[in-house]
């Protein structure tokens, strides 16, 4: 999420040879290891392992991420979508992927999943917390439950930025009929808005709404920072990363610092 910590994952891509466990693993990904980027010039310098063994793909991907710039281009086109059941427009993003052959393997699911409360907090009112109200990233989940109707559908859509194709921006639809529900949404976007930020193909409008509602949680725009592809408004931007900077001086860290979201989110 940094450019400085990389995390490598293997793929098994096929059975050939009858190998029953790679069989059963077809398609999954396997952490293998982690690695700075300060120590990716080791690797290139050193590459026999410790059996006398060199891996050239594992020197090739040590050598291109020394040069590698973030962020890296969106490339998961293939999206599938939860459906308003009134016209059968998209309601929220369940899954994406990168290769059109990679969508038989992913589960046809219906249920769209708000980021955990343990991942991301979200401060409540006195009045919810008297109330025993749960998190309100689970309340907006079960609205978009409701909202998706008895019998809910899903379908894929192979999405390219920039054309006509009407989508959520931030992967949920925020036209809500109910007051209650509307305030959720915002209240759960306006907390996401420093991951936001990291989306492609969004407009210059939306981006500096969402660079302003990011100014309530100035950690995370300093950590996922490096990973976004434009910025709507500098100076709006700069102040919060001054603040972060200053409060990060002083001691203080990111909520969730250390997890690994690349892995864990939508």
């Amino acid at each position: 999420m940094d450019g400085d910590l990389w995390e490598f994952h293997f793929i098994y891509a096929n059975s050939r040879g009858g190998n029953a466990s790679a069989a059963r693993h077809q398609g999954r990904f396997t952490r293998a290891a982690h690695i700075r980027h300060c120590d990716l010039e080791r690797v290139i310098e050193n590459p026999v392992t410790d059996d006398g063994q060199v891996d050239r793909r594992i020197l090739e991907l040590a050598t291109f991420l020394i040069g590698a710039r973030l962020p890296f281009e969106a490339a998961d086109r293939y999206e599938y979508w939860l459906l308003d059941p009134k016209d059968h427009s998209p309601l929220a993003l369940i899954f994406s992927c990168v290769d059109a052959s990679a969508m038989a393997s992913f589960p046809k699911l219906t249920d769209w999943a708000a980021l955990p409360a343990a991942v991301m907090p979200i401060e409540t009112s006195e009045a919810e917390r008297s109330r025993s109200y749960g998190p309100v990233n689970y309340r907006l989940e079960r609205c978009v439950a409701e909202r998706a109707g008895t019998k809910p559908k899903a379908q894929w859509f192979t999405r390219r930025y920039n054309e006509s194709e009407v989508f959520p921006p931030f992967l949920v639809r925020e036209d809500w009929e109910s007051e209650e529900h509307r305030e959720l949404c915002q209240r759960y976007l306006q907390r996401q808005a420093p991951r936001l930020l990291m989306l492609h193909g969004v407009s210059f409008e939306e981006r500096r709404r969402m660079e302003l509602a990011a100014r309530a949680n100035a950690l995370d725009v300093m950590r996922f920072y490096p990973l976004y592809p434009e910025i709507a408004d500098h100076d709006v931007m700069d102040k919060i990363r001054i603040e972060a900077r200053l409060r990060m001086a002083a001691g203080e860290t990111a909520y969730a610092l250390g997890r690994r979201d690349g892995v864990l989110y939508q």
